[in-house]
């Protein structure tokens, strides 16, 4: 009888411990889903940020070629005319 009152104390004791480790588990598992959303927020808003600035500077280059055509069109045909035919040279082999 005393083999089944301890045999009863262990697993209760076991019991305990299983639940008190689930509930540590959860705990951790939720702080680490707050984790990654902070992080996906935080992936956005640098993505925003980068998207952004890249769409600056496209425009800018855009705009310092365009001047540059109207500045010299001449030069500009001519070059499109050599890029052309570099293409044209590369594509038949």
């Amino acid at each position: 009888m005393a083999e089944t009152k301890s045999a009863s104390a262990q697993s209760s004791a076991a019991r305990a411990q299983t639940e008190a480790a689930m509930e540590d588990l959860a705990a951790q598992v939720a702080a680490l889903r707050e984790d990654l959303t902070r992080l996906s927020q935080s992936a956005a808003a640098v993505g925003q940020g980068a998207k952004s600035v890249v769409a600056e500077e496209a425009e800018e280059i855009t705009e310092q070629f365009r001047e540059r055509v109207r500045q010299d069109p001449i030069f500009m045909v001519a070059a499109a005319a050599g890029v052309g035919y570099l293409i044209g040279l590369l594509s038949r082999r």
